[in-house]
């Protein structure tokens, strides 16, 4: 039996990570567009409705992301009326993060679609719990 070529695409684990996230965000698309935000945007209600009123910076790292490239996304949350963005009380160099009442609805209507994604991937609570607890293990390896 020959021994695979690491060099060959499908022998690849960025692509294999590459293309399932393509196809898991694929996925979503058609879910968050009937409730009118993206992909990026619904991870920041995530991180909202975990915790609200958090500074940019927090959020930013919560999402594994610069703050500058949260900031419009953020504005664009904010355009659409679902947060606000306010100076932190406890240090006002910061901005806190704030749900509106429209954003704090919105997870209502989110746990549909969480409810559509575990159907769609068709695996058990506890296979789900393994894979994911798995690519947090790999990405916190690669981050040290």
């Amino acid at each position: 039996m020959t021994k695979p070529d690491p060099l060959h695409l499908d022998q690849q684990l960025c692509f294999a990570l590459y293309s399932t996230s393509l196809a898991v965000t694929k996925m979503y698309k058609p879910l968050l567009e009937s409730l009118n935000i993206t992909y990026p945007q619904y991870l920041v209600l995530l991180v909202l409705w975990e915790k609200d009123g958090i500074p940019l910076k927090e959020l930013a790292r919560r999402l594994h992301q610069d703050p500058g490239a949260m900031t419009p996304i953020v504005k664009r949350l904010e355009g659409m009326g679902l947060l606000a963005r306010r100076r932190a009380a406890k240090d006002e160099r910061n901005l806190a993060i704030e749900l509106t009442e429209a954003g704090r609805d919105l997870k209502r209507q989110a746990r549909k679609v969480n409810a559509e994604i575990v159907k769609a991937c068709d695996m058990s609570g506890d296979e789900m719990v393994e894979l994911r607890t798995a690519l947090i293990q790999l990405r916190d390896q690669i981050a040290r």
